[in-house]
């Protein structure tokens, strides 16, 4: 009985097997997806933000530097601070 089962499953047509489909299934998501984002990106463009945005980063980049150095330059403005200049700590 089992010989004649065999030879009636491989004698179906290969779209009669579940397994066919499941291993198609994911590379066919895979390309209705790319067509999806593709038209996503066609339909709505990215605009630029400013029309001066190097020179806004460049600024936003000196300032972040500037806030990096504050302790490095309040350490050191209060090394160069005589010592007649520093109040006395309360006691």
């Amino acid at each position: 009985m089992d010989d004649h089962t065999t030879t009636l499953r491989q004698s179906e047509p290969w779209w009669r097997f579940p397994w066919v489909w499941m291993v198609m299934a994911g590379p066919a998501l895979v390309v209705i997806a790319s067509f999806v984002t593709l038209w996503l990106a066609l339909r709505t463009p990215d605009p630029v933000v400013a029309a001066d945005y190097y020179r806004r980063g460049i600024e936003i980049n000196r300032t972040l530097a500037d806030k990096k150095l504050m302790p490095a330059l309040a350490g050191r403005n209060h090394a160069a601070t005589p010592d007649a200049d520093v109040p006395a700590p309360r006691r």
